[in-house]
């Protein structure tokens, strides 16, 4: 790929649009590997934004990216080998012992899901999944395209140079990568993402101060987070870096996180959960030639019990429409089905990931401990991301959302126990619309405005899939107007 190059903010105007006219390309490559088909006339990128990204170091919010389930690197710090973002060469495999305990989250009989820890830590967000097949090196692009937009619009991110090839020199400084543990609660990464921005805070004010730059305002952020990082990122505004209580009540919304930042864009977040992650926790997830994980080793995550629908929009079903609805947090259901970390039969993968167990009716035992737990967190957070309020003044929340792909939204349990799909709605493959929206009309009348406890104030849907659409032009468009453009919000009414 050609490496781009960055918009300095002592470019001239023009040389500035020249430059960002050349980036328009690679971009554009990426647009068509990803599977765009679009014909007709696009904007020029270059020209409309090119004197906003110039001006951006100067007068603009620095950026930091929240990727979704599978978005960070996982390294084991013992070995120093990746646990998860490539599997080929020094990589875990989840197919062996050691790979499945060391990407399983660790499980213990009445310890807290915050006490569970091991040594496997977060190493900068995936910008290409890396692997092998038949020895010969691949990757698939997973934040390439959200990351290469980040750059056209001025925002300079020194992995991403690093990774390119690029050199920059001291010129980058206001685009950064928040990985995370994804396997953990969001609330808990809530609370990093927070020493994460007093970090970049500290670090900002020192390279504003060497480069002479006089803001005149506090610093604040603007966040573009994709999938689950929704949720994460949703949560540190509500609740800043304050924990779920430990008694199951709701924490106080004091939009503490909010104080940080200043517009937030959330892209294909499952805000009312995924039908698609009951399906993986209770079947798993097979990369073809690359590796398995099995509903055992994923029903470790905590995370992933946060990403279940609710009880009240009905998605998962005891028989066929109209029939009664089951709650997918419900403990008893999982048992009754034999689920995930419920199921008897998974008592091969409890054997890699307890090898100190050797008692059968023991590591069942702890499975079903950490199921209850993990099932009774995700509720709890689910509520608290639920609980309808309204951001304080100055702190904008959009929204992009798919919309033209059949995508699975009501399921029901099939012949063999497992939840099968029944009845597919408008999304982009992965999060239907209305739960991007958390659209409360679901189950009633659809003849109204929307009704969501999320107080919107920019929604964008866009033909494309869940893992695609950070390449579409018009997501292109719409991000850079949102950062370089799009003006501070007004107060809403009350």
């Amino acid at each position: 790929m050609t490496p781009l190059v960055p918009c300095r903010s002592g470019l001239p105007p023009k040389e500035t649009h020249t430059r960002l006219l050349a980036w328009i390309m690679p971009t554009a490559m990426l647009v068509l590997t990803a599977g765009c088909t679009l014909a007709g006339p696009r904007p020029n990128l270059g020209g409309i934004y090119a004197e906003a990204a110039h001006q951006q170091s100067e007068i603009g919010n620095p950026v930091i990216l929240v990727p979704g389930m599978l978005g960070s690197n996982l390294v084991d710090q013992e070995s120093g080998r990746t646990v998860w973002g490539a599997f080929r060469g020094h990589s875990l495999s989840a197919r062996t012992a050691e790979g499945a305990r060391l990407i399983a989250l660790p499980m213990a009989e009445g310890v807290p899901l915050q006490d569970l820890r091991d040594n496997v830590v977060a190493a900068g967000v995936v910008d290409k999944v890396r692997f092998s097949l038949w020895r010969l090196p691949l990757s698939l692009d997973a934040y390439t395209d959200i990351l290469m937009t980040l750059r056209l619009a001025g925002f300079r991110d020194e992995s991403l140079d690093r990774a390119t090839g690029a050199v920059y020199g001291q010129d980058h400084f206001t685009c950064f990568q928040f990985d995370y543990d994804f396997r953990r609660s969001n609330a808990e990464n809530a609370a990093r993402l927070d020493d994460f921005i007093r970090e970049k805070e500290g670090y900002l004010q020192k390279e504003y101060r060497k480069r002479g730059i006089a803001r005149g305002k506090p610093i604040k952020f603007d966040i573009v987070a994709h999938s689950m990082g929704g949720l994460l990122v949703r949560y540190f505004l509500r609740y800043g870096r304050s924990a779920l209580p430990e008694d199951g009540s709701l924490p106080a919304i004091t939009w503490t996180g909010a104080e940080k930042v200043e517009r937030v864009i959330l892209v294909g977040p499952p805000n009312a959960g995924s039908a698609e992650t009951l399906e993986r926790l209770t079947r798993g997830i097979n990369f073809p030639f690359v590796a398995d994980y099995p509903p055992a080793l994923l029903g470790t995550f905590p995370s992933s019990y946060e990403l279940l629908p609710r009880l009240r929009h009905r998605i998962l079903l005891e028989g066929g429409t109209g029939s009664t609805a089951i709650d997918p947090l419900d403990v008893t259901e999982w048992e009754r089905h034999g689920w995930g970390l419920a199921d008897p039969h998974q008592d091969v993968i409890l054997q890699q990931l307890l090898p100190d167990v050797p008692d059968r009716a023991v590591r069942r035992r702890i499975a079903l401990d950490h199921l209850a737990k993990s099932l009774r967190h995700a509720r709890q957070l689910q509520a608290a991301l639920d609980v309808p309020a309204t951001p304080p003044v100055g702190t904008i929340i959009a929204l992009v959302a798919g919309d033209a792909i059949a995508t699975p939204a009501v399921l029901k349990i099939g012949p063999h126990g497992l939840p099968e799909v029944l009845i597919r709605a408008a999304g982009d493959g992965v999060v239907t619309r209305s739960s991007a929206l958390l659209d409360e009309r679901l189950g009633g009348p659809r003849n109204s405005r929307l009704r969501s406890p999320i107080a919107w104030d920019d929604i964008l849907f866009i033909s494309s899939g869940h893992r695609e659409m950070t390449g579409k032009p018009e997501f292109i468009d719409n991000m850079l107007h949102q950062l370089l453009e799009s003006p501070t919000r007004t107060p809403r009414e009350q």
